[in-house]
């Protein structure tokens, strides 16, 4: 597979620029063997972290930093996401290795952290040009997705010492109640007001998991390297930012809220951002048993999993919009999230009724 498919990075986007002689001057001091100039260039597809590609002579690096305008009080924690990477990386070599991590203070307004480049082709809502696998091959790469998240997911938090991430006591309902309260907060004038959908919530908690575990919560296609000489290889998993201890089924709805089938609704296929209409793509259900053949783990209903992760993508979702309804982003992506936060309420309110 040609090198021509590797992730690039672009221009940095207008009210995205930092100031870069302080922070090549921070590399040059944190990080040994650095030489060369520093060039800079952003990676464009994500919605929430920012992501910059930083190359000083033959070393490309990776820089992590909130998004400018207004963030969820918890969101966005670079240091909380950078001792995840450090735990992680010895047990888990999917990981990017961190390098340096910084408060921000006398080099930008907010901390950040550094980590090496994973170079690899990242799959989003349609391959890249060129790029073709087949059924049987596509099928594969969906296998070896559900595999490496089943290894996450059977890895001893205690023992590499992020026993205190989260508390897996109580997790469903502090995720309903809080992400409840994030969308009644974020919500603009022109956006539903899901109000249904969160009671329904509510009254269908599941009780807590007896295996919880180190969840991603974010776990999907464009968050994964795949290797350019052999692309049904997974050589990376990247976006840490929500990582915590919870319920692993809560992990799995919130990945398969992003996953299309071919018989949902036009809508949603118009919102699809990943890229499971290839031929071979296993469905939702099909990834959900899979899932359960790998781990073990019982699933005796996935409705309320698959129902809170259209909740929670409508949320995160709406809270980006919020920045743009407000002008603290220029960002012209974030213009038509409104719309997905619409339809995404409607095909909640069909998963409740179809249950």
């Amino acid at each position: 597979m040609s090198s021509e498919y590797i992730d690039q990075a672009k221009p940095i986007r207008e009210g995205e620029e930092l100031d870069w002689d302080k922070i090549g001057s921070f590399l040059r001091d944190n990080i040994p063997g650095l030489d060369g100039p520093l060039q800079v260039q952003q990676f464009p597809s994500g919605f929430s972290n920012l992501t910059y590609l930083l190359s000083v002579g033959d070393t490309d690096l990776v820089l992590r930093r909130p998004p400018f305008g207004r963030k969820a009080k918890t969101a966005h924690d670079m240091k909380r996401e950078y001792r995840i990477l450090q735990a992680l990386k010895p047990v888990f070599p999917y990981c990017p290795n961190p390098l340096v991590y910084s408060d921000g203070d006398g080099v930008m307004d907010s901390p950040f952290y550094v980590m090496e480049r994973i170079r690899g082709i990242i799959l989003r809502a349609n391959p890249p040009k060129g790029f073709t696998l087949s059924a049987d091959q596509t099928r594969s790469l969906c296998e070896n997705l559900v595999d490496v998240w089943a290894q996450l997911h059977s890895l001893d938090y205690h023992a590499i010492g992020l026993g205190d991430l989260g508390k897996p006591e109580g997790y469903v309902h502090r995720q309903v109640e809080g992400w409840s309260k994030r969308y009644r907060t974020a919500r603009t004038d022109d956006a539903p007001d899901f109000e249904a959908v969160m009671q329904w919530l509510a009254d269908h908690e599941p009780p807590d998991s007896d295996a919880p575990c180190l969840i991603h919560n974010d776990y999907k296609f464009d968050n994964v390297v795949l290797n350019p000489g052999n692309p049904l290889e997974i050589i990376g998993v990247l976006d840490w930012e929500m990582a915590t201890i919870g319920d692993p089924l809560m992990d799995l709805g919130g990945s398969l809220a992003y996953w299309v089938d071919p018989s949902d609704s036009d809508q949603l296929q118009m919102m699809r951002q990943l890229p499971t209409h290839m031929d071979g793509m296993l469905t939702r259900r099909e990834v959900v048993e899979l899932y359960a053949a790998k781990t073990g783990r019982s699933i005796d209903s996935f409705d309320f999993y698959y129902c809170f992760g259209l909740f929670r993508l409508a949320v995160i979702a709406q809270q980006i919009y919020y920045r743009f309804y407000h002008g603290q982003t220029k960002d012209p992506r974030f213009q038509m999230l409104v719309f997905g936060v619409q339809i995404l309420e409607q095909t909640a309110r069909g998963v409740i009724g179809a249950g």
